[in-house]
């Protein structure tokens, strides 16, 4: 079978089933007769997906392909100065989006310098979180690169990468053994938005889940798409599930070769319209994986293409402070650093040797030259030792993400010999 071709079926089934259960009542839960109550409640069971085969309208074919196209570009497109760099740019962008989705706000210029002090955050707990997330990311993407299936243990180490050095360090990597749910009160699952199906039902779920990875018969990214909205459905974790859920789409399209070095932020664009994404989500476990999938393509693309554009805006400051440092060599110690400066904004001496390699004394001398020129600017001495920061890239990185937030839609008209090309799949 051609590797991108989806199998088709032309019902639409949903993709689970709802259970009945009785959630026993607790006369000593806090919070009033509302959550010491019992009562009726639904679970949801997802249906395994590891043989399943999935049907795309027009539309879905469409959306697929304009994002394929789109992150094809991206890995294509010659990078003039600092992919590692720009990488790491991107990848807090991604990460800083998804912890946002679940209510944990950060700037660039807190994250930047809470990933200077790394394990000295004291208090700073949201810092630590998205710190977390940005190497649950690495982690993931790691995993996807590797030459073996995506296992179930792979998707524990993830989650423990991302709740390591958190306050839920105790549930890092731990397969729930207990109820959980979405929404309602924090006592009981009666009135909750979504329940998930019980634990007992995890274990083969997500062993289904690795298998439906593992194939190589559709388009990579309706199958990043079914595999996030699938993850969603189990919800393995205790907590951070989302997280841990849009991490994994990374490991799939990683895994699949339609990323490299370069993370297009997809949870900004999901995140700037919470309801399509929920609205998506839930679309799915109806049997509308079309729909779904036609969200997530749109945002795909949507986000690709702001990574694109993020990327000429960061090497167009870059080419700016070439000029103002009178264009030095390219082998000197000062462009290295500006080169590497996107992954390490708020960098010290010690910082710029590991990403230079050149001596303390150059890599000091370089970092004062920089200064001088209004590329980076010192921190408070007492408080940060020899530390300095660049600002324009911090304050470019907030402008991008702030526009992109807007969830305006990239309009993707692709003729049908494209479409059939690069996915494999037909409409239906």
């Amino acid at each position: 079978m051609d590797r991108d071709r989806v199998p088709l079926s032309t019902a639409i089934e949903p993709l689970g089933h709802a259970e009945t259960r009785i959630w026993p009542a607790d006369p000593t839960a806090y919070g009033g007769r509302r959550t010491r109550r019992g009562g009726k409640y639904a679970v949801f069971i997802p249906a395994p997906i590891a043989r399943r085969g999935f049907s795309f309208d027009a539309d879905a074919v469409a959306a697929v392909a304009h994002a394929t196209r789109a992150l094809g570009a991206l890995r294509e497109t010659p990078k003039a100065s600092g992919v590692v760099g720009l990488a790491g740019a991107l990848l807090r962008s991604e990460s800083m989006a998804s912890s946002r989705i679940e209510g944990v706000k950060i700037s660039h210029k807190r994250l930047a310098r809470a990933a200077y002090e790394n394990d000295r955050l004291g208090g700073d707990r949201q810092a630590a979180e998205v710190l977390g997330n940005v190497k649950a990311m690495q982690r993931a993407i790691e995993l996807g690169g590797g030459p073996d299936p995506i296992t179930v243990a792979d998707i524990e180490d993830i989650h423990r990468t991302l709740l390591r050095f958190t306050e839920d360090e105790e549930i890092a990597g731990a397969i729930r053994d207990q109820q959980n749910w979405i929404g309602g009160n924090d006592y009981n699952p009666i009135g909750a938005d979504y329940v998930s199906p019980p634990f007992e039902h995890v274990p083969d779920l997500l062993e289904d889940l690795c298998a439906f990875i593992a194939r190589d018969d559709m388009a990579p990214i309706a199958q990043a798409a079914i595999a996030h909205a699938q993850f969603e459905n189990v919800h393995p974790f205790v907590d951070g599930n989302g997280r841990t859920g849009r991490a994994l789409v990374y490991a799939v399209l990683r895994r699949r070769n339609e990323i490299e070095n370069l993370v297009p932020p997809i949870s900004l664009v999901l995140g700037s319209e919470p309801r399509n994404y929920i609205n998506g989500l839930g679309a799915y476990s109806s049997g509308k994986a079309a729909s779904w999938c036609t969200t997530f393509a749109d945002a795909t693309t949507n986000a690709t293409q702001a990574a694109g554009s993020l990327t000429t805006a960061i090497e167009e400051l870059q080419a700016v402070w070439i000029e103002r440092l009178g264009r030095p060599r390219a082998d000197a110690t000062v462009r290295r650093l500006v080169g590497a400066l996107p992954a390490q904004p708020v960098i010290d001496v010690a910082a710029g040797q590991q990403l230079t390699g050149r001596s303390h004394v150059a890599v000091g001398n370089a970092l004062q030259q920089l200064e001088e020129n209004g590329v980076i600017q010192k921190l408070n001495e007492r408080r940060w030792g020899r530390l300095w920061e660049c600002g324009e890239l911090l304050d470019l990185l907030g402008r991008t993400e702030k526009k992109l937030a807007t969830g305006q839609k990239v309009p993707g008209d692709v003729s049908q010999p494209y479409i059939e090309a690069t996915t494999g799949i037909e409409p239906v």
